[in-house]
């Protein structure tokens, strides 16, 4: 166990670094190409970059939060998330990108590896799998922090899986309009629509698709007995993930200019993410004032027993 860890943390440190040298190739050496000859090997580096960065970040992040969701949920709960939301997804990017339903139309370029049928790269569904059960578990523990027994009730677990589907749309939020019209865009809209070149259809699309695998994912979960209680500690990596990718995300925004997804995403993802994962730790100071309590009756109890 002790070496998944350190593969899991080496992949997850991989995953923010492999993304920052993409955030400088695509905003500091596109714009300047003249930069590389100032830097050793810097068009071999550069052409690594461009051909296999986007998989390599992708890839890294995928595996860390496979191994990190093998140690902590167990290998049931993670191959049932996984076969959900990888199935589900390629199900509605290939979908997506043959009838423009539910999406809207739209195409992917190179850059994200090899393409299945011709249509989605490989790697798109992975995303949709790590990006969404960090998401997710955050939701699922936040809604459920200090809730007692029936802290996994259908009603919270209907709003853990609107919750985490707003925090996977709100990646996207950011995400979408500067990744489609950087100077080496990886997908372009054939209409491009009103929301800084993103159809709103989008997170209708972004939307229903994540409530539809992770609704399927914690039906399986249930339907296994897959229970996984999981404290602030526990939910880091998720939480690490998660705002790492947003901050990808923000940095390509902000050099494009576009402020307001910047702000809805925010608003809508960013900060309930960490609002989550902080009211896990309100539950654990909840849990140990509530042993102190059990305690300390028991200890009067005795008391009284001895007299």
């Amino acid at each position: 166990m002790r070496n998944l860890l350190a593969i899991e943390r080496f992949c997850l440190y991989g995953h923010i670094v492999a993304m920052a040298f993409g955030l400088a190739g695509l905003l500091w050496v596109v714009p300047h190409p003249g930069i590389l000859d100032y830097l050793p090997a810097g068009q071999t580096l550069f052409q690594w970059s461009m051909a296999g960065g986007g998989v390599g970040y992708i890839l890294l992040g995928t595996l860390a939060v496979a191994l990190y969701a093998y140690r902590t949920l167990g290998l049931g709960a993670l191959l049932t998330f996984a076969i959900a939301a990888v199935g589900i997804s390629i199900a509605s990017e290939l979908l997506g990108t043959s009838t423009g339903f539910p999406f809207g139309h739209y195409s992917y370029l190179n850059g994200l590896g090899y393409k299945v049928a011709g249509l989605v790269p490989f790697t798109i569904p992975l995303s949709w799998f790590y990006l969404g059960l960090a998401a997710f578990l955050l939701a699922r523990s936040g809604l459920a922090a200090g809730g007692g027994s029936s802290r996994y009730g259908w009603a919270r677990s209907l709003a853990a899986v609107l919750l985490g589907s707003v925090l996977l749309t709100s990646w996207d939020f950011v995400l979408d309009p500067a990744m489609s019209q950087t100077a080496l865009p990886f997908w372009y809209w054939h209409q491009p629509g009103a929301f800084f070149g993103m159809p709103y259809q989008n997170f209708a699309g972004w939307l229903g698709t994540g409530i539809v695998f992770m609704g399927v994912a914690l039906t399986l979960w249930k339907i296994f007995k897959f229970s996984p209680d999981l404290d602030q500690t526990q939910l880091t990596l998720p939480l690490v993930v998660y705002l790492s990718n947003f901050g990808f995300a923000l940095v390509m925004s902000l050099a494009a200019g576009f402020y307001v997804p910047i702000a809805l995403g925010i608003l809508t993802g960013a900060l309930p993410a960490v609002l989550c994962w902080r009211a896990t730790s309100q539950e654990s100071l909840s849990s140990s004032a509530q042993s102190a309590q059990v305690l300390e009756t028991s200890v009067n109890s005795a008391k009284v027993i001895l007299k």
